[in-house]
């Protein structure tokens, strides 16, 4: 599906023509910086080579940001959730809308579909396959040409000379060092934190016995067996779908809502004065717009809700609230606050992530500097929420800010792009639809920033300035 066909071919051509139309790339002009041993000072490297990294990428890249270099732990081809953790059969974004392409139409998801499928498939397309969105990401990664390692694992963030960045990195198993202007962590949902694990399942079932939607995991050992589902959301029904289709002898998905979620948030926040200008508003007019946009649950495709209730071995209960967890023999039982007692062999969980930046072991030794919410911002009585005040109070370039002014300026050159920074900068950094509105701001605040540092280097080059553009042949003394 990916491979050079005359039709992709063709589309890279007009995409690369398209650039050039548009002047773009720009010409790079951040003044190269090497350390005393000669090794080169990367200007930006981006933790992330998926959806959001290679957007950001490709940003900096058309600004005159060219010494960027973009770390995957994954393998090529692998990174994101589109074909490792995902279980959806589709994006459950409209097809319509643009992502990493940053307004030039012949590198839109459309364009690449009509090249592979051709235009009547397009016509017909209701939703987009997440196998073919990954394709398209693997076909867009060539087009755009960065500079991507993969296999590469971001160890720990580290202050390094003169103000630099030092990276600790594990690539293929070996240790390597890099030093940075700037990083850009763009790392996904669980990027601030990690998968959020119920108390009463944490330290209470054997780690075999359980599996959140965010790790991979081999289905067809559910073959014959009992599972419960954890979540009611979209990634639970993803979860029954993906049981059921495996083989599994029941599923029981439990639900503490009456009801399923039937509004997708992302939906109403798709217009430009919101995702533009969310950052402009007072603390109090974000915190109270994050709060509520976080209350929103996703709600599955009719698609997977539908496929999952039509076995007849799917039973949905809403309303339970799930209390103990405890190994029984060789079942799991758990008991809900009604009484009722359900017993699986395996459980399955879409039950999200959580935000704490104290799991985060490439944070680990600058967290106690970075500010939270709950530093810098005093929730009205009634309106306290923890979970929202655990997240980092990030400024306008989506950076890291201190807890105490003057304590880590490294923070100022960590950028935040991943779930951690809705309620800082709004929903513009955790999927397709605020793509558009975040990448142009993180890439003219990193931009900004280099400038700004650079002044004076740029104010030299300024100086002895003297190119000559008007030599007429008459001008010329005789």
């Amino acid at each position: 599906m990916t491979g050079l066909t005359p039709a992709l071919m063709a589309l890279e051509a007009r995409a690369l023509s398209d650039l050039a139309l548009v002047e773009k790339p720009l010409r790079q002009w951040v003044p190269p910086r090497t350390l005393p041993s000669g090794e080169l000072v990367r200007d930006v490297v981006i933790i992330g080579a998926g959806l959001s990294g290679l957007a950001i990428g490709f940003g900096l890249k058309q600004q005159g940001v060219g010494n960027v270099l973009v770390l995957d732990a994954a393998a090529q081809g692998q990174e994101g959730p589109w074909i490792t953790t995902a279980r959806m059969r589709t994006l459950r974004s409209p097809k319509t809308l643009t992502g990493p392409d940053l307004g030039l139409p012949s590198l839109t998801y459309r364009a690449w579909h009509e090249a592979v499928h051709g235009p009547q498939s397009w016509t017909s397309l209701e939703m987009i396959a997440r196998q073919d969105w990954m394709a398209y990401l693997i076909w867009f990664r060539r087009v755009i040409g960065l500079d991507i390692r993969n296999d590469t694992r971001l160890l720990a963030i580290e202050e390094g000379p003169n103000g630099l960045i030092t990276l600790r990195l594990d690539h293929n198993g070996a240790a390597e060092t890099l030093t940075s202007r700037k990083v850009v962590l763009a790392t996904g949902m669980e990027g601030s934190g990690g998968l959020h694990i119920p108390d009463a399942i944490i330290g209470a079932l054997p780690r075999e016995r359980w599996t959140h939607s965010g790790e991979a995991f081999d289905a067809t050992t559910l073959a014959g067996k009992d599972v419960g589902v954890i979540g009611a959301a979209a990634s639970g029904f993803d979860w029954a779908v993906t049981a059921l289709e495996a083989g599994a002898r029941s599923v029981t998905v439990l639900a503490r809502s009456q009801a399923l979620p039937q509004t997708e948030v992302l939906d109403w926040s798709n217009f430009p004065g919101f995702l533009n200008h969310f950052s402009d508003l007072d603390d109090l007019q974000r915190y109270r717009f994050a709060r509520r946009l976080l209350s929103f649950k996703t709600p599955p495709t009719i698609a997977m809700y539908e496929l999952a209730m039509g076995f007849p071995n799917c039973r949905l209960v809403l309303g339970t609230r799930t209390g103990a967890a405890q190994l029984e023999g060789d079942a799991i039982t758990l008991t809900a606050d009604s009484g009722e007692r359900y017993r699986f062999n395996h459980l399955l969980l879409g039950t999200g992530y959580s935000i704490d930046l104290a799991r985060r072991p490439e944070l680990a030794g600058l967290v106690d500097e970075i500010a939270l919410w709950k530093d810098r911002f005093t929730a009205p009585p009634g309106e306290e929420d923890p979970a929202l005040l655990a997240y980092p109070f990030l400024g306008p370039a989506f950076e890291f800010t201190e807890k105490v002014p003057g304590a880590a300026p490294i923070l100022g050159n960590i950028h935040v792009f991943n779930h951690g920074a809705v309620p800082s900068l709004g929903p513009v950094c955790n999927g397709i639809t605020g793509l558009k509105s975040g990448v142009p701001k993180i890439v003219a605040g990193i931009s900004r920033g280099l400038f700004l540092a650079d002044a004076q280097a740029h104010y030299h080059a300024l100086d002895r300035y003297d190119k000559v553009h008007f030599a007429p042949a008459s001008a010329v003394a005789s």
